[in-house]
């Protein structure tokens, strides 16, 4: 259901097991456009963070990565920040299609963590997080577990602070919609080499 005046933010983050343009993290390389793009055509989509540097959509403020994560300095991390309608929107997004696929190899690519993948949290229509505020609720989720401010897929909560009962029909819904936009992405990402 979508938070009326909100949107829901998601920050993931990962480090690869090699850097980035090595023959181990090429299977992550060659998805990741096919990813964006496939982003942009699901349905409750509402923006991304670009990276400073690289072409497509501008930073929202300067890229910073966890530092309860412990020292990162040589290491090829992997993180994305975006806005999305409602939850659902976002968990069709992520658990089908191109961006599934992606998961299903994402062990081949990223070392296993100890901490949260990602970190869930409602923000005003009008505005964009930074990277370095959605760190702080990515190291609060970490640090203290679920909460209103700061959530996971299982155990969400609505904008108004309340828990949150995921409507798995909508999800479902979506995910057929989201298939059918991104049929011909996805048949050219089942052909890449992980």
């Amino acid at each position: 259901m979508t938070a009326a005046g909100h949107h829901l933010a998601i920050y993931n983050f990962g480090i690869h097991v090699e850097t980035y343009d090595t023959a181990s993290v090429q299977g992550f390389a060659l998805r990741e456009p096919f990813n964006f793009e496939a982003s942009e055509r699901a349905v409750g989509f509402v923006g991304r963070s670009g990276y400073d540097g690289e072409p497509g959509p501008e930073s929202w403020g300067e890229h910073v990565v966890p530092r309860a994560c412990g020292d990162l300095s040589g290491h090829s991390t992997v993180s994305s920040l975006s806005l999305w309608a409602d939850i659902e929107s976002l968990m069709a997004f992520t658990y089908s299609g191109v961006h599934a696929d992606a998961l299903k190899h994402a062990r081949a690519w990223n070392v296993k963590q100890d901490w949260p993948p990602l970190v869930l949290f409602w923000v005003s229509a009008t505005d964009r997080p930074s990277w370095s505020h959605a760190v702080e609720r990515f190291e609060s989720l970490m640090r203290n577990g679920p909460a209103p401010d700061h959530f996971s897929f299982k155990q969400a909560f609505a904008a108004n602070g309340e828990p949150y009962q995921l409507d798995r029909a909508r999800v479902k819904q979506l995910s057929g919609a989201n298939r059918i936009a991104q049929q011909d992405l996805l048949a050219i990402v089942k052909s890449l080499p992980v």
